[in-house]
């Protein structure tokens, strides 16, 4: 069977499952192009407000297919470098989506698929989920910007240790670490991130998107940068539909409408 990225819509959010339950949901380069073009096709649509990725069965994403990479060995380096290029199209575009984006991880997360969860937005994840980043246990080095989000998530001997050592790591310790936003029950990560997606649905989509914008800028902007950032957005909200909506619905003691 063919691995793929199938698309569905629940509600307001657009669930995307990695389909590949032979080899745990490894990825691939049609992996990667799916995922883009369904967010591309998603950014402008005012039916979906968020999205879920997920993973088809009892796993995430065991990150990429070993035995493509062994094949991949025996083509000029060129071709893994396409590879990778697609991947990281992907988790580029996750990261400029400007809706939210949530991972549903049950079981294995590992490699690049534990680096695909960390380009999202929130993480819920089973109780008994595992989570590794494999690479030095095979010889290789992080793709997926697998070093950069830990990195700016953890402090460095803690990502290191990640990293080099290639330990697994379950959901509670992660979620310890301010890495994982919730722990849910076994067979329960999925539901409780629709429950979490329909949360955001009900919030003003523009004011989401200014905190996602305002967040990514934040990580290498100086202050004095940020503080016009935040100003600019503010004001341009302030002056939304949505924030009229909003203040009125809260001084009303009502549920805001938002569009």
């Amino acid at each position: 069977m063919t691995a793929s990225l199938q698309s569905r819509s629940h509600g307001a959010t657009m669930v995307l499952t990695i389909s590949n339950p032979e080899n745990r949901n490894a990825l691939g380069p049609e992996i990667y192009a799916a995922g883009v073009e369904a967010l591309n096709a998603a950014e402008n649509s005012a039916e979906v407000r968020s999205v879920v990725i997920t993973g088809e069965g009892s796993h995430f994403c065991a990150g990429g297919n070993l035995q493509r990479l062994l094949a991949n060995r025996q083509q000029p380096p060129e071709v893994q470098a396409q590879s990778i290029a697609g991947l990281h199209s992907w988790i580029e575009t996750i990261r400029a989506f400007p809706k939210p984006v949530i991972a549903a991880v049950e079981g294995a997360c590992a490699g690049a698929g534990f680096s695909l969860a960390l380009s999202c937005d929130l993480i819920v994840a089973a109780q008994d989920a595992v989570f590794v980043m494999a690479y030095a246990n095979v010889g290789l080095s992080p793709d997926g910007g697998a070093t950069w989000s830990l990195t700016h998530a953890l402090p460095r001997a803690t990502a290191l240790q990640l990293l080099l050592c290639g330990d697994r790591i379950d959901a509670p310790r992660l979620q310890a670490l301010g890495v994982i936003n919730s722990v849910t029950d076994p067979g329960q990560a999925l539901d409780s991130a629709l429950a979490l997606a329909e949360r955001l649905n009900q919030r003003a989509p523009n004011a989401l998107t200014s905190i996602k914008e305002l967040v990514n800028e934040a990580v290498s902007a100086p202050l004095h940068v940020q503080l016009t950032t935040e100003r600019d957005h503010f004001v341009r909200n302030l002056h939304h539909t949505n924030a009229g909506e909003g203040i009125g619905a809260f001084l009303e003691k009502r549920r805001p409408q938002y569009r």
